[in-house]
């Protein structure tokens, strides 16, 4: 019998339910990242396991004449050295990619840049794995690189690649054709209006080309992997990734295998930012733990990094034509992506990014060519914003030098322009549930915008600018959920949606309690295991909060259906008198039962389970392959701003942020403070892209590869002042009217500061990052003062 509580005294009033959304719940894994409990594959080892360490390529592009592996297995306590013609008689073709299969798990044949993958030395001591890979000889016949993105997409460029094989594992990939003759692979189009004749009617027409390096992610737990046999003819892969089902998926196609014989687990991640998407080590972990049937462990360096995964470079060409009154009548835009050797995600960058080129603005003649290009360096792949950061350095440096040539008001000219609620994007999809408007307002208010402000002296001089940003979530992608309320009442969920420090296992836990009526902190989130958790696209893109948002959401909607069935029967009422709240489900007479009870009344003891399970899609209208219109061509847009005050070091170049204010729309948040920390996170992390952060290359190599060269943002280097800013525009389809929020905070920051710059020495760069040097250059050019190489 379950234990019915009876109900109060009529003249004793209810409570109205604790809300478990839209409040600031602690993270729940708080306490175990102090106390050093948490789990991270980085500190995994299992028995009899073996280390890997990876001998790479010394030249950019180059045939491989032969490897000599006699040196490393000489030396004691090397048990194996892996080549790629032995993972080819275990995988007849071992490539792999997300967008094309292009990628060899050890290079085959030919090197595409310098530091690719050629071996692997395998010993129980990673000291000597180490050492062991720096005996194994490779004689190389060195080919023609080319480096530059423009340059590579030319006619006559030396071809990185004779075939592309499209993979067609994504919906929104699956246009993508097989090419050959050619570095380009892929160029996406947006067409709207009569460009021609737009910018013959424009009072003005700005041209101008802006430019972004190549950064890396910089996680600080490293990228690692260690596989392991599970019986004679399955595999477990431990791995700190942020796509557990695509690795499982990847890595059953690449061996041949259903999916059931191939586990995927991870667990906490110590930084992601996008590197650690799609096939990173897996492959390689995988192939070399069943060539020599023992564990495998294989864990980057620093170093290592660079050589792995990096942002894509990036060269914009912006053509504007403008009324005198400041609107803006036509915009042209070329993109050239530097994908480097392999495409990884890139495909996706350029179409997703390039779409949003134009900016948050309303424009009736809009031209937009985004090209993929292949070139002699690492691989570029998604990295916290899916190429965003490069166009919005574009777009919005643009914007000051036409509101500064119009004398117009940096914030005024924008609101002449943006795009507001119900006007068609550059794709022609409808705008819904945006407001720029309060963005900027938002923005004028922090930077108090209409006060006087100090210029300050000849020798150090101050600026500010403003900057606003748009972005649309990838589409169409998959997310599924379960929660399993347990037989003493306890409630799990599995997800697999990867906690890599945003915060997502607070947020699935909040969205679930809030509709069991339960504590957030009582919930258990198991961590992404493809034997237990099921399927999800990706952590990426912003995309977790909407997509496993809206999917736990309808899971626990799930569970709460079959519990308030349940409990109508024992509480002999219907089940609209009934509401799940404060961890009992209550009839409006005021009878209440708990969850254990009800499973007890059900199963007869302690026992049982109830699993919701909950999936979504969102709606998607694939895109005119040569016009790029859909009707929807996004789920939910991200949209931001930030403002920048500085000061500019005249003698030396060196650019003091003084404040940096980031404001951004997360729909209704669910955990604001989450979202604030989110905000100011990204703020920083592009901060250090804006003016420390460069990769180093000369011819091919990478000169400055680790971080006592590659300079990022350290305690005493971040702005004085540092805040984030929510503006709250509830998404309708959004879990309670929220949406991802975790790369707006980085579109603004780099045009902001670029503006502010040139606000305090009317200099304006167009190439990141603003280092000391490269202002100091520019400064002094200004002055017809060169620097001895200018």
């Amino acid at each position: 019998m379950a234990k019915i509580i009876e109900p109060p005294p009529k003249t004793e009033r209810q409570a109205p339910p604790t809300r478990q959304v839209k409040r600031s719940v602690r993270r729940l894994e708080s306490k175990s990242k102090v106390d050093g409990s948490a789990e991270y594959i980085h500190n995994l080892t299992l028995p009899g396991m073996l280390y890997g360490k990876i001998a790479r390529s010394s030249i950019p592009h180059g045939k491989i004449l032969s490897i000599d592996p006699g040196a490393a297995l000489a030396l004691e306590g090397v048990y194996a050295v892996i080549t790629g013609d032995d993972i080819r008689r275990l995988i007849p073709d071992p490539y792999y990619g997300p967008a094309f299969h292009d990628q060899p798990i050890l290079a085959l044949d030919k090197v595409r840049y310098a530091g690719e993958p050629v071996a692997v030395a395998l010993a129980k001591d990673p000291h000597v794995a180490e050492e062991a890979a720096d005996l194994i000889a490779v004689e190389y016949e060195p080919l023609e690189a080319v480096f530059d993105e423009v340059q590579a997409a030319k006619p006559g460029a030396p071809i990185i690649h004779d075939v592309l094989k499209p993979a067609t594992t994504f919906p929104d990939l699956k246009h993508l054709q097989g090419r050959s003759g050619t570095n380009v692979a892929l160029s996406a189009h947006v067409r709207r209006g009569d460009l021609a004749q737009a910018f013959k009617e424009s009072d003005y027409v700005f041209e101008q080309t802006f430019r972004n390096g190549k950064v890396i992610h910089a996680p600080l737990e490293p990228y690692v992997t260690v596989g392991e046999m599970a019986g004679p003819d399955g595999l477990t892969i431990h791995t700190a990734s942020q796509s557990p089902s695509f690795v499982r998926s990847e890595i059953s196609r690449l061996l041949g295998w259903p999916e059931n014989r191939v586990r995927v687990r991870t667990a906490f991640l110590g930084g992601g930012f996008g590197g650690k998407l799609y096939i990173k080590l897996e492959a390689l972990v995988a192939a070399c733990t069943l060539l020599v049937r023992k564990p495998v462990r294989i864990a980057l360096t620093m170093e290592e990094q660079f050589y792995t995964i990096t942002k894509h470079g990036a060269t914009v060409r912006l053509k504007t034509g403008v009324r005198k009154d400041g609107r803006i009548v036509a915009r042209e835009v070329e993109v050239w992506w530097n994908g480097g050797a392999y495409a990884d995600i890139g495909p996706r960058v350029t179409q997703k990014s390039g779409l949003t080129s134009s900016g948050p603005y309303d424009i009736e003649n809009i031209s937009i060519e985004s090209h993929a290009v292949y070139t002699n360096e690492p691989p570029a792949g998604a990295l916290r914003g899916f190429g965003i950061s490069q166009v919005v350095w574009a777009y919005e440096s643009q914007a000051d030098v036409i509101a500064r040539a119009l004398n117009i008001d940096p914030i005024d000219f924008r609101r002449r322009n943006i795009l507001r609620e119900g006007r068609p994007h550059a794709t022609g999809m409808p705008m819904t549930d945006i407001d720029i408007d309060a963005i900027l307002d938002r923005l004028a208010e922090r930077m108090e915008w209409n006060r006087p402000f100090d210029r300050g002296s000849a020798t150090i001089r101050r600026g500010r600018g403003i900057a606003i940003g748009i972005k649309s979530c990838v589409a169409p992608t998959t997310s599924v959920a379960m929660v399993n309320i347990y037989g003493d009442g306890s409630c799990g969920i599995c997800s697999s949606t990867v906690d890599m420090g945003q915060g997502s296992d607070t947020a699935m836990a909040q969205i679930a309690a809030e509709i069991l009526g339960i504590s957030t902190e009582s919930i258990r989130v198991v961590h992404p295991d493809t034997d237990v958790t099921p399927y999800d696209m990706a952590t990426l893109g912003s995309r977790s909060t909407y997509h496993m948002g809206n999917a736990v959401r309808r899971a626990a909607e799930d569970a709460r259906a079959q519990l308030l069935r349940m409990a109508a029967t024992v509480l002999k009422t219907g089940e609209g008198d009934l509401e799940c709240r404060d961890g009992v489900i209550a009839a409006h007479c005021g009878a209440r039962v708990t969850f254990r009870d009800l499973m007890v009344a059900r199963f007869a003891m302690q026992a049982g389970n109830i699993i919701g399970i909950g999936s979504f899609i969102p709606p998607y209208e694939k895109p005119d392959h040569e016009t790029g219109q859909s009707r929807q061509i996004t789920p939910f847009w991200m949209l931001g701003g930030a403002g920048a005050e500085i000061e500019v070091d005249t003698e030396t170049g060196r650019i003091h942020v003084v404040k940096l204010v980031n404001v951004g729309d997360a729909g209704s948040p669910i955990n604001p403070d989450i979202v604030e920390r989110q905000l100011i996170g990204a703020g920083t992390m592009q901060f250090g892209f804006t003016v420390f952060e460069e990769m180093i290359f000369n011819e091919g190599q990478v000169v400055n590869a680790s971080f006592a060269d590659y300079k990022i943002p350290g305690m005493l280097d971040v702005p004085d002042q540092l805040s984030g800013e929510m503006v709250e525009v509830p998404h309708r389809q959004g879990p309670f009217g929220a949406k991802g929020v975790g790369e707006t905070g980085m579109f603004c920051v780099s045009p902001a500061i670029g503006n502010a710059l040139y606000d305090a020495v009317e200099v304006r760069i167009t190439e990141m990052p603003l280092t000391p040097e490269r202002v100091l250059r520019a400064l002094r050019r200004a002055q017809n003062r060169p620097l001895g190489s200018d």
